[in-house]
């Protein structure tokens, strides 16, 4: 799974998902993407079940690029415990993601393949997503 291997602060405030993607809202890489069209924080684990499932239904076949990476940490404390007594341990690794920003960039395959394959993995994230194509110049 997704995670940095270090940070400057162990601990992040939850901060809100204003305005929309700026950088990485277009294709770089791939022929293909999955644009995410609300604003919401995605878990390593959720991005991982997104790769595996696109990855799967491609057998392999042409290249997959992650445009996205979970670099805030989300903090929880125990069950059962009061309030109080400071901020909960790093539970696991969040990424913000803003409408418009490319979530996963595929290449090498057909057009068909490539939309089966990302809606997949759209079916694995809890925010609606489209799928783009780049334009031939």
């Amino acid at each position: 799974m997704l995670q940095p291997k270090k940070t400057k602060f162990r601990k992040a405030h939850k901060g809100r998902i204003k305005g929309l993607a700026t950088s990485g809202a277009s294709l770089a890489f791939g022929e293909y993407g999955l644009k995410a069209t609300e604003p919401e924080r995605l878990t390593a684990r959720q991005i991982e079940a997104a790769r595996r499932a696109l990855t799967r239904h491609m057998k392999r076949a042409g290249r997959v690029w992650i445009r996205i990476f979970p670099d805030v940490p989300v903090s929880k404390k125990p069950l059962e415990v009061r309030m109080g007594s400071g901020k909960g341990a790093p539970e696991f690794w969040v990424v913000r993601v803003k409408p418009g920003r490319i979530l996963f960039e595929i290449d090498g395959v057909t057009t068909a393949l490539a939309r089966e394959a990302l809606d997949l993995a759209a079916a694995k994230l809890p925010i609606k997503t489209r799928f783009v194509e780049r334009i031939a110049e």
